[in-house]
Order: structure tokens, then sequence, then C-alpha cells
């Protein structure tokens, strides 16, 4: 259920499978409204028959087979009635024991053929499920990770999940289930019909008047059960957020530092008991469902019974009554899941189109179609920018007309107040955005042109915020370089100054860093990312505020790592304290994302200017990105 926490499109809260409860039900069990937000999905994302048809047309084969093997079912299976009628009017009355064992055989075969074939279509159907799940899940995963930084920031990271697990999740619920199960109920009840017919139309015409009365008034029982339902997992999906944001470690933290924790508990309380109702409910209207459907069973025959007494329906045998009603109740179920196929129609629908509407979106940062070749450890790592401006998704210009070469092997430190584009300027070297207009190049080549693996290999980026996997301290180093042995790894850990405190720690590299890192400091889990970087041995470095959320003491010991990590290569520095900048050979002084200053720390302090004037203010100290 905590799946129902995560999906939150503009269109609707709640997850896909809530979704196909409410939408479908391919067992026939009971109606189905249609989910508004399914319809609304669909009029913002149509989606092309065709499409969905290209995913299934590689198992064109299998799902023939499928087919053919749920209509063989439905077929074998109605022998059964008439095999009872055989028994009742002529084995049984005859003491034919030959005729028995072989009716009393064709039983125990039809229920075992039915029953092989039934192994076989779901072995077959689930695999083809599989498969196209396979297909959209690494499909999908493969586009997101092709989409622009802007595109996270602005879509809530439990939407991007619901969407790659639930709604992919979904699907299988409508290979395995939903397609299966409106063959086998068409299947079935025309096959029913027919059977009814042949053993006897004056019972057949009884039918058309009993089975439509039953079957409205079930589904309307069932009607008011789903509606209780519906509010139940609303409630259900406000727990578990509960659940979700205050038994996080982040919520834990907050909840403690805000003395929150007997209001959430309240809240929680009081959901709960709301819950209690709503169970009590659901209960009870399935009880009353089952009393009435237990009702509506027991008419159904007993009219049959009735009718075969009237003195029309003399000469009808006793095993014509028993089979007739036997397919009576057979054909209850597949009307009711045929009844609901618009639903489950509708459902599936808006799945493909949740799933097809991310598949479509195009990436705001494209990878190249022909990137040009490169050997990134022959490059020298000389960048330029070139008439660049930036501004966020047609918004106003955060950069403007940047000029500024960082000469291969040098330091080039960036500082400015809040909001003057610092870390904007550095998020466009690794293409975390594009600039809008302009270039920015590395020995010349537009980073526009290299292949994402490529400039991945060129630019490390060591940021304030920075990300561990929940693993080992050797798996979130070997993240870096997958084939690094245990010698490179400490070579790495120190120069990052962390080689020691590892090494000191019982399970040493196999220390598990924790959730997010919280195993470890923030200073420690900046060196654990600095020796990463330094593990993939970039030729150019963007450090963005990487020491701004330290403390003197730990800045300190980091900032030695980062200087070790700096040496010998094109570094790009978005600088916040004075210290930080007095070893560049390059300072750049930007001011509503335009450079005013640039030149050597000492040459601007003595100049009097902008970076003077921020030294002197103090504001070179709490400079944020």
């Amino acid at each position: 259920m905590a799946e129902i926490l995560h999906a939150d499109s503009p269109a609707q809260s709640g997850t896909p499978r809530d979704a196909m409860a409410r939408g479908g039900n391919a067992g026939g069990r009971g109606p189905a409204r249609v989910n508004p937000a399914d319809r609304s999905q669909l009029e913002r994302h149509p989606v092309s028959l065709r499409r969905i048809a290209a995913l299934f047309s590689p198992h064109k084969a299998a799902i023939a087979v499928v087919v053919l093997l749920i209509s063989l079912s439905s077929i074998i299976s109605l022998a059964q009635p008439f095999l009872i009628r055989h028994i009742i009017d002529e084995a049984l009355p005859n003491r034919d024991l030959r005729l028995l064992a072989y009716l009393a055989g064709g039983l125990v075969a039809v229920a075992a053929a039915t029953s092989v074939i039934g192994v076989v279509q779901t072995w077959m159907a689930t695999a083809m499920g599989q498969r196209v799940m396979h297909t959209l899940r690494t499909r999908l995963f493969t586009h997101l990770q092709r989409q622009s930084l802007a595109f996270f920031t602005r879509t809530r990271g439990g939407e991007v999940q619901s969407r790659l697990s639930n709604d992919i999740s979904g699907m299988q619920s409508v290979v395995t289930s939903t397609a299966t199960s409106i063959a086998a109920n068409l299947t079935t009840a025309v096959a029913t019909a027919i059977a009814m017919v042949a053993l006897s139309w004056q019972l057949s015409l009884l039918s058309l008047v009993v089975i439509p009365p039953a079957i409205w008034f079930s589904r309307r029982v069932a009607l008011m059960r789903r509606d209780i339902t519906t509010a139940r997992q609303r409630e259900l999906a406000g727990m578990y957020t509960q659940v979700e944001e205050g038994l996080s470690i982040s919520g834990v933290r907050l909840a403690k530092t805000l003395g929150t924790t007997a209001r959430d508990a309240g809240r929680f309380t009081a959901s709960s008991e709301r819950l209690i109702d709503l169970e009590m409910r659901s209960q009870l209207a399935g009880q009353w469902r089952m009393a009435t459907m237990s009702v509506v069973f027991a008419a159904i025959p007993a009219a049959v019974y009735l009718a075969a007494g009237l003195p029309g329906a003399a000469g009808m045998s006793i095993g014509t009554i028993v089979a007739f009603t036997a397919l009576q109740s057979t054909i209850f179920r597949p009307i009711m899941g045929l009844l609901n196929v618009g639903v489950q129609w509708v459902g599936a629908m808006a799945l493909f189109s949740r799933i097809f509407e991310y598949l479509d979106l195009v990436p705001e940062v494209p990878a190249p179609a022909k990137p040009r070749a490169v050997e990134p450890a022959r490059m020298r790592g000389e960048v330029r920018f070139e008439g660049v401006s930036f501004a966020y998704d047609g918004g106003p210009e955060v950069l403007r007309g940047i000029d500024l070469l960082l000469p291969a092997g040098t330091t080039t430190a960036v500082v400015g107040a809040t909001g003057s584009g610092k870390s904007t300027l550095g998020s466009l070297l690794p293409r975390l955005h594009d600039a809008t207009a302009g270039r920015v190049s590395i020995d010349g080549i537009d980073v526009r042109e290299l292949a994402p693996e490529d400039l991945a290999a060129l630019v490390g980026v060591v940021s304030q915020e920075t990300y561990l996997i929940h693993a080992s301290i050797r798996e979130n180093l070997l993240l870096a370089a997958p084939e690094a042995g245990d010698e490179e790894l400490w070579s790495a850990l120190e120069a990052a100054q962390i080689a020691a405190l590892v090494a000191s720690l019982p399970e040493g590299l196999d220390t598990v860093v924790g959730a997010r890192g919280h195993r470890f400091s923030g200073g420690e889990q900046q060196r654990l990312a600095i020796a990463r970087t330094i593990l993939r041995d970039p030729r150019v470095l963007v450090l963005d505020e990487a020491t701004s959320a330290l403390d003197n003491t730990t800045e300190a010991a980091v900032q030695q790592a980062l200087d070790a990590l700096a040496h010998g290569r094109t570094t790009l520095t978005i600088a916040h304290r004075l210290s930080t900048v007095e070893a560049a050979e390059q300072l750049v002084v930007l001011d509503g994302g335009a450079i005013v200053e640039r030149g050597t720390p000492a040459e601007m302090l003595a100049a009097g200017g902008a970076y003077a004037r921020l030294a002197a203010a103090g504001e070179a100290l709490d400079m944020a990105a």
C-alpha cells in the first residue's frame, strides 16, 4: 500500500494499482466505475492503439496461442454438465457401471485438461507480460536518465518512481488478468449460452427473466462497497504518508528538532480511528454483499426447479435440470466480468498513457546524434565560455554574455553575491543545463558535441550537497572506477584526507555509509565524495561551494583534500570564502549574471573594485550559490 503515497500527477492522486482497483475487475467479482482521473489522463495524453499494438507485436504467436488455450479451456469445461446429465439420466438409473466409469473418468479428464491448459496459459501470458514490462521499464528508465536536471527539479520524485514502478507493474494486470479475462469471459459466456439452449430452450428463456435483475442487484450492492473501499484507500494513503514522512531519517530529525512528535502522534491516532469506522463499514458491506449474493444464487436454481415442475415442463429429465442449473450458475460470473470491460479498458489505457507521456518527453539537454570521438585521458582541459547566456524555462537571463577562458591546468575562482549566477555558470560545464546562447567548449570542442560518457569522464563535480548511496564505502567509490583495486581505493582515500578514519572502522572499506551517508558527518561525506572524484581522474574539475556548509576546522581538512584533487587539473571553483580563492590564478566577480571584474586576487584587492568591496563588507564569508 505504500506505493499510494508517491503518485501525484497533475491530474490525480493515487497509484495506478489503486486506479486498477477502481477501474477494473478482471475476475468479474463486482462492478467498477471509471476513475475520472483516468479519463483526464487520456484526454491530456491520448494513446494510439497502433502504438500499444507495437509493444505486443513481437509476441503475436504467444497471444494467438493464449487466446486459443482460453477458448479451448472454456469449451472443454462445458462438457462437464453434459457428462453429469448422462450420469444422472442413463448410467445411474440403468446401473451401467461401464458407462458410469467412462463418464466419471470424463469428469476427471475435463478437470485435468482445463487445469493443465490453465497452467500453460498462465505461464505464457505471464512470460509475455513480463517481457513487455521489461521493455517498457528499461526504455523508461533510460529515457528518464536523459532528462535534464530541470525536469527533476520541477517533478516530484514520487511521481517518477510511481510511473517507473507502479504504472509498469500495473501492466502485468492488463496483460495477464484484464486482457485474458476478457477473452475468457466472452468465450465462456457465449459457449455457456449455447450449451444452455442446447439443453433446454424453455429454461433458457426463463434465465433471460431471472439473471438480468440478479446481476443488476448485485452490481448495486457492490458499488456501495466500492465507494466505502475508495474512502478506505484514501485514508490508508494518508496514514502511510504520515508513516513515510514521520519515520524516515529526515522526518524523525525534523520532528525531534521542532518538537512535533506529540502532534504527529495525534494526527496518526486520529487517522487510525477514522480507519476503524471505514474498516467496519467495509466489512459489513462485504457481509451484506455476500448475504445478498447467497440469496441470488439460491433463487436462480430455485426458479429453474420451480419451472421444471410446471405441467408444460413434463418430460424434462432430472439430469437436464441439474446440468442446466450448473450452467446457469456458470454464466453469471463471465457476464459480470464483461460488464466491466469498458472500465477495465479505460484503466488500462490510462496506464499506457502515463507511461507514454514520460516516454514522449523531449530531453532539454539532448545527447548529440553524432558525438565527437575523443580520448578523455589525452585532453588538455582548456575551457572557454564564449558569449554564454542562460535563462531558466524562458525566464529572465541568469547569465549574460559570459566570455571566460580557463587555461589548462589552472584554477579559476568565481565569486559574487547570492543570485549572481555562480552555480549556474558551473552547471553549464558538465551539461546539467545547456546555455541558451553562446557555447561552452573544452579544448575547442563544444560540450554539446561530446557523448555524455566522455563528458562525465572529462568533467568532475564536487558540490556542497554530496550524495552517497546506501551501500558500503567500497561500492560508493567503485561508482567512479568499477575496475579499481583496493590499492587504488586507499590511495584515493589518502588523497582525500580520510584514509585514517576508514582504516579505523571495524569493517573498513565494507562499512555501510547509511541512507544518504548519514553514518558519517558532513565533512566526512564530502571527503568520501572527493575520493570518488579522484578515482574518476577528470581533466576538468568544478568545485561548487564544496565547503560552504562546514565549520572552519572541518573546512580546513576538506580544503586540503580539494587542493590535492585540483592539482594539475583545470579547476572552476565557485567560492564563498576568501581562503578558498587566495590561491587561484584567476578570480572572476559576477554581478547580475555578468562578469564585472577579473584578475588575480591580489590585483583585485589592490584595485579597490567589486571584489575589494565584497571582501571589506564580509560578504565573501557568506556567498551562497
